[in-house]
């Protein structure tokens, strides 16, 4: 793996980040409790602390807010368990401090309170350690330092559309003027908008950590996890909730932009946007665990993203507020994760055509319709509104797009895209069975029939015995590991059998799987894409590879940081993490293939609580 040296003198990852948040803003943190990246006021804004990605002036310091013990010698980190709040301890001779880092979420007057805030809270456990407070924002993605404004116990940073204020007890001249101090007692940050605290900060601090803390565990308490591996799955679903904006009912695909696939490929993107397909994958593993209300928000979302073309067409990707452009540029006053440019702002995947998009937003709707413990089920009009998309879904099934995987300088017939437009219609009729409208019923199973037909001839190869990326085509890739999980055909028909097997042949790379081996807009790809992993691991168990699938995942699980989470890609060589983090769809394949290979509580009830994945999990401080 990539290693950089620590200020304790030891190494660490340099993805080794820690996410706080509470559906509005995240931060993430590194192992020296350094904040890296805080994007304000919401989770696709402008990063007023930018560190991660290296501002051209002042690389070092810029665009982070470090809390450093003079002559660390060592540093621990870890979640208080079954929450987002994060404890990080550092050492010296001279003493120890321990960092907790929140973001405030709780139920206040029957509605969720969840400020754009951060607390932090340093703590003397032994010793007298001495610390230096460094907090340097800043805007206009690092071309720009805020003006500073000193008060009696505040500090104000401000720059033209930005605003906040930070509030503390400690020596406001220490921190403005990053002159180390004995830490003597415990001291609080309030960092959030340009607003008067009108309470006690330690007051403030002790009360709203205390109460993140009780929601965190009782949203954790109603999880309906798998018996194996709990403490990885459960990290994986606060994580997954954390890239929720609940605002609007979008979710981000991770909370990081232009951390690149692999060392210097350019291939560097902004991804704190909502991609339909990536939310359907997110509500689907979060209604497998029994958290139902993401999926709830995000038809609310569908709702409004919907009635923004009069046509009801679908773009693959919007903004978490729909409506907002995000049109793509180069931030030049960013150097890049690692100094590997380019940073990319925006992304100009909203203007491709990936039909799949129809399919990953009606399977995410369904269940609206079946699952008896939400309150309000679908009715009629949700339904009619779906139809209005299945109408794309059959229209565009068999037409060229640049599909799941966005090329850029080429479009195809795609298998996936197809097979999942066939999942659109298809579900209709199963909803318009549930509602009683036969005439729907004919309409929709009919079109489905038409596209499976055309799937299973065009996208079949006979000379490879797989089916194939594109129609015609003599490649497989991926995404073709979905097909047994949508329906179109079965797991255990030899023709997926035979898929399982080709991809095997061309895509593992000892325990992982690319995406595709075949070159791109960028050249040949060099990193795997995790959730393809995950995807064969679940193909395995299909197929009934299930001791095989377990050896596999246990790998994959061994590339976590060191809280247990996953960004987008892993170099095959070393186990490094390259891509954007956390990356949601890498922690639905882990929550995902947990449950698919876990024992069930019936069967650790009869037969023991033992279990052989001590050594992949749980992680320290869990």
């Amino acid at each position: 793996m990539q290693w950089q040296q620590n200020r304790a003198g030891g190494i660490y990852s340099v993805m080794d980040l820690a996410p706080v948040g509470n559906g509005i803003i995240a931060a993430l943190i590194d192992r020296n409790a350094t904040v890296r990246w805080l994007c304000w006021p919401r989770l696709d804004g402008d990063p007023v602390f930018c560190g991660l990605l290296r501002p051209v002036e002042d690389p070092e310091h810029g665009g982070s807010w470090a809390i450093e013990l003079e002559d660390c010698e060592s540093s621990e980190q870890c979640y208080r368990r079954n929450t987002a709040i994060l404890e990080t301890t550092l050492r010296c001779r001279s003493g120890t401090v321990r960092i907790t880092d929140v973001v405030p979420r709780f139920k206040h007057y029957d509605r969720f309170f969840r400020p754009p805030v951060l607390l932090r809270r340093v703590t003397p456990l032994e010793g007298s350690p001495r610390i230096t407070v460094r907090v340097r924002p800043r805007v206009d993605y690092g071309a720009g330092v805020p003006e500073r404004i000193i008060g009696s116990n505040h500090i104000r940073y401000i720059a033209p559309g930005v605003a906040v204020r930070l509030v503390t007890d400690a020596p406001i001249s220490y921190v403005a003027e990053e002159i180390p101090f004995v830490l003597s007692s415990p001291i609080d940050f309030h960092f959030g908008p340009d607003e008067t605290l009108r309470m006690s900060l330690s007051d403030t601090v002790t009360r709203w950590l205390d109460r993140t803390h009780d929601y965190w565990l009782e949203w954790s308490r109603y999880l309906s996890i798998p018996v194996d591996w709990q403490d990885a799955v459960i990290r994986a679903a606060i994580t997954l909730k954390l890239c929720a904006f609940e605002e609007t009912g979008g979710i981000v695909a991770a909370l990081t932009t232009s951390i690149p696939e692999a060392p210097d490929s350019g291939r560097n993107w902004d991804y704190r946007f909502c991609w339909l397909r990536d939310a359907y994958f997110v509500v689907y593993t979060l209604n497998m665990l029994g958290a139902t209300r993401t999926m709830e928000d995000f038809i609310r979302y569908i709702t409004n993203v919907a009635s923004l073309d009069p046509d009801h067409r679908l773009r693959p990707v919007y903004a978490i507020v729909p409506g907002r452009p995000i049109p793509e540029r180069v931030a030049p006053a960013l150097q890049g994760y690692r100094g590997m440019g380019p940073v990319r702002i925006g992304n100009a995947a909203e203007e491709q055509a990936q039909h799949d998009s129809y399919g990953s937003v009606i399977l995410a709707a369904s269940q609206m319709f079946f699952d008896r413990r939400l309150p309000r089920l679908g009715d009629v009009a949700l339904f009619e509104r779906l139809e209005k998309l299945g109408t794309w879904a059959a229209k565009l099934a068999l037409e060229p797009d640049a599909s799941l995987w966005e090329f850029r300088g080429r479009t195809a017939v795609h298998t996936y895209s197809a097979a999942m437009c066939w999942a659109a219609c298809d579900r209709l009729a199963d909803i318009a069975r549930a509602l009683n409208l036969p005439d729907r019923v004919v309409h929709w199973q009919a079109e489905a029939d038409r596209i499976k037909a055309a799937v299973l001839q065009h996208g079949w190869n006979q000379r490879l015995g797989s089916f194939v990326a594109t129609f015609g085509g003599n490649e497989p890739d991926a995404s073709l590991l979905l097909l047994g999980e949508i329906g179109i055909v079965e797991p255990r028909d030899p023709r997926f059998v035979g898929t399982v097997a080709a991809i095997e042949k061309r895509l593992r790379h000892g325990n992982h799987v690319f995406r595709y081996c075949v070159p791109d807009d960028f050249g040949m790809p060099e990193t795997a894409f995790t959730v393809c992993t995950f995807w064969y691991i679940n193909a395995l168990v299909a197929i009934g590879r299930v001791d095989e699938a377990r050896e596999i995942f246990k790998s994959v699980l061994a590339c976590r940081n060191h809280v247990g989470l996953l960004s987008e890609d892993i170099a095959p060589a070393t186990g490094e993490l390259w891509g954007n983090f956390p990356q949601s769809y890498s922690m639905v394949g882990l929550v995902v293939a947990a449950m698919r290979l876990s024992r069930s509580w019936e069967a650790a009830f009869r037969h023991g609580w033992r279990t052989d994945d001590a050594a992949s999990g749980p992680i320290t401080g869990e």
